[in-house]
């Protein structure tokens, strides 16, 4: 699961991003796809846009992270957010940084995912699987790489 919270004190977000289910013995896993919850979907581009300060820039598959095998596991997403002023708290709950999610029966592992930190001139900061920070410049960007799932066979 990957938890994407930031706000200041005039406002809060939250949301969980979608990564790739696993494969099995008779099936190819889901691209983009929340695994193991129920009743969450992510806020619409224009939505999130028009009631917070940041740009949603990137939203997409993270093609090649699923593991491959006779039955691929599934992709996942990539999700980058600008935030288009300071002063904003930003925190990231996730797992399957460390390890990657493993494939089965032969299957190769699919990629651990990662979150980087995108400062305005370019550099980038590993900002962990669980971690929390105030972004003191406007232009930071979030970059989330959720995890591909593992293949089988």
């Amino acid at each position: 699961m990957h938890n994407l919270t930031f706000g200041d004190g005039q406002f809060g977000y939250y949301e969980t991003i979608a990564g790739g289910a696993g494969a099995g013995p008779t099936w190819h896993g889901k691209s983009g796809v929340h695994t193991h919850m129920t009743n969450t979907r992510i806020t619409d581009p224009e939505v999130l846009e028009q009631r917070y300060p940041v740009i949603l820039r990137r939203f997409t598959l993270r093609e090649g992270s699923g593991g491959q095998g006779q039955f691929k596991g599934g992709d996942g997403v990539i999700r980058e957010i600008e935030f288009l002023k300071e002063g904003i708290q930003v925190g990231i709950l996730s797992e399957r940084r460390a390890f990657q999610p493993y494939g089965m029966a032969g299957g190769d592992n699919g990629e651990r995912g990662k979150n980087l930190i995108v400062m305005p001139d370019g550099r980038l900061i590993n900002f962990g699987s669980k971690n929390s920070m105030m972004l003191t410049e406007a232009g930071t960007r979030v970059r989330i790489l959720t995890p591909g799932g593992g293949g089988y066979g």
